[in-house]
């Protein structure tokens, strides 16, 4: 049985109610077939001289970093990234009691949850790309593999950022126990691969001659334009290297400087050339699917609380205002970790949804994010970052604000807004006070440190809704400020305080790949819990 057909059909409410969850998504595979399962449902003869075959491989790649799964079923999202990342970025969080009560979003984490994102970056964006290197694509078209090798570094980015080690640079070798790399390891060869990526669109780009296909017809994202796709790996060879400036500070400035050089290529500095992955086809945005089709998840406290506070205008274009009579009009968030049942919250008109559509592409990455990772750089004092921290920092809220079409006023200059307290309208034990008053006008006589929250907290802002990277950044930097759980149900192994740092490797991990997991905890300082903190994650800004 192949897990990736586990959840067609079902929904994880379904499941959670009927108890067999935890059991449905990890009993059915080996070790061999997660690392070498061609799951795109691509058949050899279909690899023919049209590229088509080949070109659905890449697409398919596309597609699950964010999971489009199932013709656009959004039951395994939910599990991958919305009841997770999404939730302790402080971005979402949900008004359904799954688990009775007991779930990721209090910190009760359910076995059967934490596998999906390890499943979905095997079965959906490694093997699809190994498949396609074995047509010997990397000879014929290079250019074509260089996308691939960055479609591979973004989504596995997500994964072993969630997870720490983690196998890569033995996957694909037909290998029955993969062993797992540290997370150094990982890093270091993801720049490799971004390396090469960008050598090969460099001579693709320089070529006047055009590829013998439309590849255009595969790409989801850049419609084949590999002008796009260079920056984006540019743009993302410097968030991975801001991603280890705590833990190797010197591997991080130099990544950062091959990146920001712009002899290579540049990064993404317009909206036109955001990293946004396209729905259509009977593919929708699984996020809305979740939001506005299910309500099964909904504002949290503290994005709302920081949008209200500083009179965002972004905000009516990220949720929805409060139906409910006895809030109507108002933007309402609820908080990671509060008790929800039916009878509390019942159909949850009360509280802010998404206000996108089912047809919104997904973000990945943005002007905005690029504009803030670069005025970080420059707070470093690295080279090409192109201009000064405060410049910088607001080129990126200018950036967001076009993107999403709002007049940004007189925002730049707001020295005095701050995040709002949280009063919940259903549940007193919610309410919570501000846990920051980090202002919007840049001060170039703060210290370093207030500098790094002003930058994050607008980064921030500006990424949502991609909560992986927002947890990422979170729990790399400290910043923004969040909400803490109202309940924490880790039983002690996560600190209320500190919030939770990961995912504990799938259950499926110990039953069929016992020696090398094993290893993998070793990695981890022998502590698989969601308290245990990543290499890079090392709790102190430098």
């Amino acid at each position: 049985m192949k897990l990736s057909n586990i959840l067609r059909g079902f929904s994880v409410r379904a499941l959670v109610a009927t108890g067999i969850l935890s059991a449905s998504l990890i009993a059915c595979t080996k070790n061999f077939e997660l690392y070498n399962t061609n799951n795109t449902g691509v058949s050899s003869d279909q690899l023919g001289p049209d590229f088509n075959g080949l070109g659905l491989y890449l697409k398919s790649a596309q597609m699950a970093i964010y999971n489009f799964s199932g013709g656009g079923d959004p039951n395994s999202f939910q599990l991958q990234q919305n009841l997770n990342a999404d939730c302790y970025s402080g971005y979402f969080m949900t008004a359904t009691n799954f688990a009775s009560g007991v779930n990721n979003t209090n910190y009760g984490l359910v076995t059967g949850w934490n596998g999906e994102p390890f499943k979905v970056g095997y079965l959906s964006v490694m093997s699809p790309i190994f498949k396609l290197r074995a047509t010997g694509i990397e000879k014929t078209f290079p250019a074509v593999w260089g996308v691939a090798l960055i479609v591979k570094v973004a989504g596995m980015s997500r994964v072993t950022d969630i997870y720490g080690p983690i196998p890569y640079s033995k996957v694909g070798l037909n290998l029955t126990t993969v062993p797992y790399d540290s997370q150094e390891q990982i890093y270091n060869r993801f720049f490799l691969e971004l390396d090469t990526a960008a050598q090969y669109l460099r001579a693709q780009i320089a070529d006047t001659k055009p590829l013998p296909f439309n590849f255009g017809n595969f790409d989801v994202v850049y419609n084949g334009n590999f002008t796009q796709w260079l920056k984006f790996c540019n743009s993302l060879r410097l968030r991975l290297a801001m991603h280890i400036r705590n833990i190797a500070p010197e591997k991080a400035k130099a990544e950062a400087e091959i990146a920001l050089n712009p002899a290579n290529g540049g990064v993404i500095t317009d909206n036109a050339d955001n990293m946004n992955v396209k729905v259509g086809q009977g593919f929708t945005n699984p996020l809305v699917f979740i939001s506005t089709i299910w309500e099964d998840i909904h504002i949290n406290a503290s994005l709302q609380s920081y949008l209200t506070g500083y009179n965002d205008p972004r905000i009516a274009k990220y949720m929805s205002k409060s139906t409910d009579d006895k809030s109507a009009g108002q933007y309402l968030g609820i908080r990671i970790g509060s008790a929800v049942s039916k009878d509390n919250y019942g159909k949850y008109s009360f509280l802010s949804k998404t206000a996108f559509n089912l047809n919104s592409p997904v973000q990945l990455m943005t002007a905005a994010e690029v504009y803030f990772l670069r005025a970080e750089a420059a707070l470093k004092g690295w080279a090409n970052a192109g201009g000064s921290v405060q410049s910088l920092y607001e080129q990126g809220v200018t950036a967001s604000m076009n993107q999403w079409q709002v007049p940004i006023g007189d925002y730049l200059s707001n020295k005095d807004s701050v995040m709002a307290d949280y009063k919940d309208p259903r549940n007193s034990v919610n309410d919570i006070k501000k846990v920051s008053t980090i202002t919007i006008k840049w001060s170039e006589s703060a210290a370093e440190p207030e500098k790094l929250e002003r930058i994050i907290t607008q980064k921030w802002l500006a990424m949502f809704p991609e909560g992986q990277e927002a947890w990422t950044e979170f729990r790399r930097t400290g910043y923004p400020k969040l909400f803490p759980v109202v309940e924490n149900k880790s039983g002690g192994t996560i600190d209320t305080k500190i919030q939770i740092r990961r995912l504990p490797f799938p259950q499926n991990e110990y039953s069929t790949n016992p020696a090398t997991v094993a290893e993998g905890v070793k990695l981890l300082g022998n502590k698989d819990e969601g308290g245990t903190r990543l290499w890079w994650d090392t709790g102190i800004n430098k």
